[in-house]
């Protein structure tokens, strides 16, 4: 039986923009938007094997509380890349961040915010 990953959902304030940016950053494509719950918007973008469904609903709320400490919280969402610096040198090229820099066993790997606080993992195991 092969087991995988196919999705997370996460919730942003702009749905097209942090599409845009994903597709940006990763080279990934939109596979499916529209219509979703509670008279939301959703669009899933990814490859073919996996994809990050993002969530727009028609009121938001930030969360009350840092998600490491809150039960059920989403900490973080890890991309495995295998160009590392390529990979950082276009978060930077947004405007964004990279941190928390690590070479661990077995890859390399840094961190970096969303404009929705969203915290991505991007490591390399190349």
């Amino acid at each position: 039986m092969k087991i995988g990953l196919e999705h997370v959902n996460v919730t942003v304030a702009d749905i097209d923009a942090s599409a845009a940016l994903l597709g940006r950053l990763f080279d990934w494509k939109v596979r499916w938007e529209g219509a979703s719950i509670h008279g939301g918007r959703s669009v899933h973008v990814g490859t073919e094997d996996s994809y990050v469904a993002l969530y727009q609903p028609t009121h938001q709320a930030r969360a009350e509380a840092e998600t490491y400490f809150t039960t059920g919280g989403m900490n973080h969402i890890g991309v495995v890349v295998d160009d590392l610096d390529a990979a950082e040198k276009r978060v930077a090229s947004e405007g964004l961040i990279p941190h928390n820099h690590a070479d661990y066993e077995p890859g390399k790997r840094f961190y970096f915010d969303t404009p929705d606080g969203i915290e991505i993992e991007v490591v390399s195991y190349a």
